[in-house]
Formats: C-alpha cells, sequence, structure tokens
C-alpha cells in the first residue's frame, strides 16, 4: 500500500510517499481501507518536533515513532479482528488514531474498534474525516473544561481555524451567546456558522473593549494571561486548546497561579480521543447543528505542500487529504 512516511524528524520536505506491507488487524482491530484523512496542529507538532520535549512524551527520541503520519480518517471497514464486534466489513467509520499510532495518511490503517464510531450517514468521508480531532477539541474545551452553560457569553478566539469553526457551532448548539474572533476575510464565514458577533482582530483587541466574557475559548491567538483574564468576567473560564508555543507554554506554567486569585480559572486542555465524543459528535453532524468547514482537498503525494500551508496559519477550517486507490500490487 501507498503511505506518507516520516523516517526522521524535520520540515514538512522530510516526509515521502513509499510503498510499505498492507497492516494485518490484531484480534480487537479492525482494518480500514482509508479514503479521506485530514491534518491537524498535532501532525506538525509531532513531526518538527515542537516543542522539543514532543521527543520524550512518547514520539520518539531519535527519530519519530509513528512512521506513518496522520490521526484523522474516515474510511470503510475491510476486515476484523478475532474479538472485534461492533464492527463488520462494509462499515463505514471515522476516527482519531493519535493514542494508537497514528496512520490515517495511508492506503489502510488497523485500529482498535474504540478509536472508531460510525460515520456521519449524511456527510461524505472528507467531511468526516475533517471532524475527529478538532470537533473533540472543541466540544472537550467547552463542555469538560469551560463547563459552557446555555445563555453565557462566549468567545472564541480564532474561530476560522479546524477547532475554531467547529466551537463556533458547538458553542450555539449550547445556546450561548458567541463572539468570534477573526480576521475581517473570515468575517461571513464566522457568522454563516452561527456566531452572534464578530470580531476583526486587527481592528479591535478584545481584550481591551471593557466588554466581558463567562468562558473564552483560544483556539489560536496570542494574548498574554493577564490580558484573557481582564477579559473574564467574575466566575468565568478561559481554555487554551491551540496557538503558539509561548501561548501554550504560559497556559502550562503560569495558569495555575492566575486561577489561585480572582475567581476566575484559566488552563488548558489536550484533546482525549474517546468513541463517546465520537457518536456525540456524528449525532450533531446528522442532525445538522455541526458542518465541518474544508478549507482544500489534497491528494497524499500532496500532503508536505498541505503540511506547509497548514504551517502558515491560515487554513480556513481543515486541509482534508483525499486517499485514492493505487494499484501498488501490496
Amino acid at each position: 500500500m501507498i503511505a506518507v512516511v516520516c523516517e526522521r524528524y524535520g520540515p514538512p520536505d522530510v516526509l515521502k510517499l513509499a510503498d510499505v506491507p498492507k497492516p494485518v488487524p490484531r484480534a480487537n482491530e479492525v482494518l480500514i481501507k482509508i479514503r479521506a484523512a485530514s491534518l491537524n496542529a498535532f501532525d506538525w507538532h509531532m513531526l518538527l518536533p515542537d516543542p522539543p520535549m514532543v521527543r520524550f512524551m512518547g514520539g520518539g527520541l531519535l527519530k519519530p515513532k509513528n512512521r506513518i503520519l496522520g490521526t484523522d480518517m474516515a474510511g470503510r471497514v475491510e476486515a476484523i479482528g478475532e474479538n472485534a464486534a461492533r464492527f463488520k466489513p462494509g462499515d463505514e467509520v471515522y476516527g482519531d488514531l493519535a493514542r494508537w499510532g497514528c496512520g490515517a495518511c495511508a492506503e489502510y490503517v488497523c485500529a482498535p474498534e474504540e478509536a472508531l464510531a460510525p460515520k456521519p450517514a449524511n456527510m461524505t468521508f472528507a467531511q468526516a474525516a475533517a471532524a475527529p480531532m478538532a470537533s473533540l477539541t472543541a466540544l472537550q474545551g467547552l463542555r469538560a473544561k469551560g463547563h459552557i452553560r446555555k445563555g453565557q457569553r462566549v468567545l472564541i478566539n480564532g474561530a476560522s481555524g479546524g477547532v475554531g469553526t467547529f466551537a463556533v457551532q458547538i458553542a450555539k448548539y449550547f445556546e450561548a451567546e458567541v463572539t468570534a474572533v477573526c480576521s475581517a476575510g473570515n468575517m461571513e464565514m464566522a457568522r454563516s456558522l452561527g456566531a452572534d458577533h464578530v470580531i476583526d482582530y486587527s481592528k479591535e483587541d478584545f481584550t481591551t473593549s471593557g466588554k466581558q466574557y463567562d468562558l473564552i475559548l483560544a483556539a489560536n491567538g496570542f494574548h498574554p494571561l493577564a490580558d484573557y483574564k481582564r477579559a473574564l468576567a467574575p466566575g468565568g473560564n478561559y481554555v487554551m486548546t491551540g496557538g503558539s508555543m509561548k501561548q501554550i507554554f504560559q497556559a502550562m506554567l503560569l495558569a495555575p497561579w492566575y486561577s489561585m486569585t480572582g475567581g476566575k480559572k484559566l488552563g488548558g486542555i489536550t484533546a482525549h480521543a474517546n468513541r463517546k465524543d465520537l457518536i456525540f459528535m456524528k449525532e450533531l453532524m446528522e442532525a445538522g447543528k455541526v458542518v465541518p468547514v474544508i478549507d482544500r482537498v489534497c491528494p497524499l503525494a500532496e500532503v508536505p505542500e498541505a503540511l506547509r500551508y497548514l504551517l502558515a496559519g491560515h487554513a480556513r477550517g481543515k486541509v482534508v487529504i483525499k486517499v485514492e486507490d493505487n494499484a501498488s500490487g501490496r
């Protein structure tokens, strides 16, 4: 089979297409013929590695532990292991493989059943592949960490990216009053996703406007933690889901200290892939409450260029990889 392989850490140029053996499912796994995958900031963090501590957190000390790139995928079950019971050959599934060795940028992958959920029936494979990591990050940031409630004033900073586009829609599902922060060129898109108010970050700094919010989810866009705290209403929550290394380290190191005074909570979250939340998102998508936003669709051969585009930080929604059939002979 054909796969995008990384043999060493480095920029996207180190990636290459390779013909590798087709995997065989273990007892509790299923073999999936992948139809589409999508890229996330997680992928380039693991590839570079950035931050360097990735090497010591399971990524591999001298070279990447996971040779085949990609966490998000959607496809069709081709075979099942002897103990697999949830799926059968022909079932359409989607999932996040970050906890199970990645491998989505390939023609086939094996995954445990707990990593998968049925594909939303009304979504294409490309749309389904766009959802797993970004939608679960938004959901867990808003619900599990942010404790979102009906009627709250919720601000999404970085509302036009992968996580941000899901966060706007999920916050509206929970009946919040949503303010989206993005560039001027993405303001209409944010409104179309349901945002009640939209701020052009190049013209207005929401942290100095005097307005306060019950929940701020920072999917991108750097502000010092003191600025975020000032923009929180009493009892408010700030949740960092992604951004610059400076932003990430501030959330890790300083947020607990900032949370000790003023009755406001600040912190970060890393998505935890799980079947329960995948099913919840499947139901939202089937009900039309959430629609994945796709910036562009690229073939496997263009994964390095697609990653460079994602690294530039201007993607509107998700970058999806379409996996074509190849007569690899293996």
